[in-house]
């Protein structure tokens, strides 16, 4: 039985897609087979798997407004193990298509249900914002993690996405738990990373990840060339740490690994 993981927070830029990418990477690197679903509209987890998102014909968006099946939105990738369903600026204009549709709210998940055994892990990267996309990540989804970039507002909108997942799981999702909060972006020169993760951590009776992704030159590039960065420089501290995203996400709730 697959485990479906939604990375959502409605803040932008807090490192969501470079999650998606590399903890997708990573868990197939470790013989996981891995689907990975692009709900953001601007399309960064399709162009960094090194898809070219304005030339994929059927993209989620058409999965979602019923135009294909989810068989013919899977893309296996050059990377083994990887099969990914794309995203482009076409999934901006769903939102106002599907109003009125009934049962809105599951669509993605009534599409997963067909496949997810055929899968280990479902990778959903959410657009930053606690929209319909979002929604219908959620509903499909058996946990939510979530980035939380070193800096100093990271709890500002934290507790909005809590409320969001906690009204999820009330209405539509009952099974919906938090995965955990995983910090990125951390840089060890400055005092201020050290302050917010101690800072989230007394505030957040959350599952908070040991590992902790560094501000890495070689990770902000890797996108650009359409790689995973254990692909692009698979010794660089960003692959070494989403590594052990990976391990701690295939061992979570394992009491003997700790």
């Amino acid at each position: 039985m697959s485990r479906i993981i939604a990375i959502a927070n409605q803040k932008g830029g807090v490192g969501k897609s470079t999650t998606a990418i590399n903890l997708s990477a990573c868990l197939a690197e470790m013989g996981e087979k891995v689907l990975t679903i692009d709900m953001d509209p601007q399309g960064n987890t399709t162009s960094g798997l090194g898809v070219e998102k304005n030339s994929v014909e059927n993209t989620v968006y058409e999965l979602l407004l019923g135009e294909c099946g989810i068989e013919n939105c899977m893309m296996p990738l050059e990377f083994e193990n990887q099969t990914l369903i794309a995203s482009n600026v076409n999934l901006a204009g769903a939102e106002i298509e599907l109003i009125g549709i009934e049962g809105k709210e599951f669509i993605l998940k009534e599409a997963v249900d067909k496949i997810r055994d055929d899968f280990d892990f479902i990778i959903i990267d959410c657009p930053p914002s606690l929209s319909m996309l979002t929604i219908n990540a959620m509903t499909t989804a058996d946990t939510v993690l979530v980035p939380i970039q070193c800096e100093y507002y990271a709890l500002e909108g934290l507790s909005q996405l809590m409320h969001t997942i906690e009204l999820v799981k009330e209405r539509l999702n009952p099974k919906l738990e938090m995965e955990g909060v995983v910090f990125t972006m951390y840089d060890a020169r400055t005092n201020l990373s050290l302050q917010v993760v101690e800072n989230v951590k007394s505030n957040l009776n959350q599952n908070i990840y040991k590992t902790i992704i560094p501000r890495n030159v070689r990770l902000a590039e890797a996108p650009s060339y359409g790689m995973p960065i254990n692909y692009y420089d698979k010794r660089s501290a960003g692959a070494e740490s989403y590594r052990l995203l990976a391990e701690e996400v295939i061992h979570r709730g394992d009491e003997e690994w700790q």
